[in-house]
């Protein structure tokens, strides 16, 4: 049984570790992938309160707001943990959680660490990667890194090492072909997979506009 108490604490630590956020990667986000998370493990034998710890403390300190840096969410998350007295077995698995879920690791050699727990968490995650909150949420991260949002002289990289998806300063369209629309195939479950596949056909019908509007076709 999950500890009501404990969830309510670290909601509360994750509001106040997100409170100036970029709105991408805030409370909401964490929000939307929490909801996420309850809803496919009602199909999945997980541990309850790994998955809802691992989504609620997913984003604690992405890296791509401190310098490329992917060991201070694990760490930030492992010593709230420990300071809510969290059994060291919840606590390690947690953390292998958010040091293994992001999407750049499938870009390198890839992580040691599997369960089905990750596998619901980063569906959830993913999710909320795709589809119109995800088409919101690439455009507002590439405003706030000063983006182009479409230049048709910039082809899309499909072959990036995990150095260059980190260092990219693509358009922001050019990341639907090297991220957003990869992520229906990679989903883990099958209640994944099921919500993906809704999320992924919007995408491609908003690209299709995009580009009938950019030419002037419409």
């Amino acid at each position: 049984m999950t500890d009501v108490k404990l969830i309510e604490n670290t909601i509360a630590f994750v509001k106040k570790e997100l409170k100036d956020a970029e709105g991408g990667h805030d409370w909401f986000h964490i929000e939307r992938v929490y909801k996420n998370t309850i809803n496919i493990a009602k199909q999945e034998s997980v541990n309850l309160e790994v998955v809802q710890l691992g989504a609620l403390l997913h984003d604690i300190a992405d890296s791509k707001f401190h310098n490329g840096d992917e060991t201070i969410g694990p760490k930030k998350a492992r010593e709230f943990l420990f300071s809510q007295n969290v059994s060291s077995e919840v606590i390690e698995h947690v953390v292998s959680i958010i040091a293994n879920m992001s999407f750049s690791k499938s870009l390198g050699k890839g992580g040691l660490f599997t369960s089905p727990e990750l596998e619901v968490v980063q569906d959830a995650d993913r999710l909320d990667a795709i589809g119109a909150i995800g088409i919101a949420r690439a455009f507002n991260y590439g405003g706030f890194k000063n983006r182009a949002l479409y230049n048709p002289d910039i082809k899309p990289n499909l072959n990036m090492s995990k150095a260059e998806y980190k260092t990219s300063t693509a358009p922001t369209i050019n990341h639907f072909y090297e991220k957003l629309l990869l992520l229906k195939d990679n989903m883990n479950t099958k209640t994944g997979k099921r919500l993906a596949e809704k999320r992924h056909k919007f995408m491609l019908q908003y690209l299709e506009q995009f580009y009938a509007e950019w030419d002037g076709r419409q």
